[in-house]
């Protein structure tokens, strides 16, 4: 039941397995783990799998798709499980999200899936500013792939390289080319032509 005792409570305790799955040990994996199966409300079982999800192993896959076959059939709750991926502090972060480009849950006209999937990814620091670059082009291709249909989202979404400035060299001259190969595809809507003209003038 809901009570502001009962939200406190769980506030608190889910931000200790936070805390305490970070360790990746296979006792607070396990704790984790616990609480995602035996969960009776969402935020216990949501909490978990976020924890879960950017852990190395099997207990993530596990968890990911017993929670997807559990709410496939609720839309926002399977946004919500797109977010957890694009959020998660992995190593591998961009390739499984762009694993989940193919998914049966996830589509480029929908703007809540753009949103939970795409601009969530962008908003996760480690995953999207990967020194490699993986994370800056996989934005780019998604920009290109919402201007046609969504303008206005592939705008905001490219404002995610509006402060290229605030890193260091690498990382300027990776998120630059990205607006510079944007600007150069030609046929942009006006929405996005602006905001990566201001990104590059700026």
């Amino acid at each position: 039941q809901y009570s502001p005792e009962e939200a406190g409570r769980r506030r608190l305790r889910n931000t200790c397995l936070g805390l305490l799955s970070t360790l990746a040990t296979e006792e607070t994996t396990a704790l984790c783990l616990d609480q995602f199966q035996v969960a009776d409300n969402m935020t216990d079982q949501l909490s978990a799998l976020v924890c879960l999800a950017s852990l190395p192993g099997p207990a993530a896959d596990e968890a990911l798709t017993a929670f997807y076959g559990r709410w496939r059939d609720v839309p926002l709750v399977v946004d919500k499980w797109l977010s957890v991926q694009a959020s998660a502090d992995r190593d591998d972060t961009a390739e499984r999200v762009d694993e989940l480009l193919a998914h049966e849950a996830f589509d480029l006209r929908n703007p809540n899936k753009v949103r939970s999937l795409v601009r969530v990814f962008a908003r996760n620091q480690a995953a999207f500013h990967r020194l490699d670059g993986v994370g800056y082009a996989w934005l780019g291709d998604r920009i290109l792939e919402l201007d046609p249909l969504n303008p206005q989202i592939a705008a905001r979404t490219a404002e995610s390289f509006s402060d290229w400035r605030r890193y260091g060299s690498r990382r300027q001259h990776l998120m630059r080319a990205q607006l510079e190969r944007i600007a150069a595809a030609g046929g942009l809507s006006r929405d996005l032509y602006e905001i990566v003209l201001k990104s590059l003038g700026d």
